[in-house]
């Protein structure tokens, strides 16, 4: 699947969870498939966790 349609179903699953559940359930559904895409990415090697809080602590800079 390319990026555009990823985008595309992603945007779908989250205009008609609003449209039929209301507005708290899509943040919800948003905030679960943000996590599930973080998760999915250390899994595959993808996303350095150490690097990631490193940089929030201010020890390294990403430039």
């Amino acid at each position: 699947m390319t990026t555009s349609v990823t985008g595309a179903a992603v945007g779908t699953v989250l205009a008609l969870t609003w449209v039929a559940l209301g507005f708290w359930a899509f943040v919800l559904v948003a905030v679960a498939m943000f996590i599930g895409a973080a998760v999915g990415r250390i899994i595959d090697g993808r996303l350095d966790v150490r690097a990631l809080a490193d940089a929030f602590r201010g020890r390294r800079s990403s430039s």
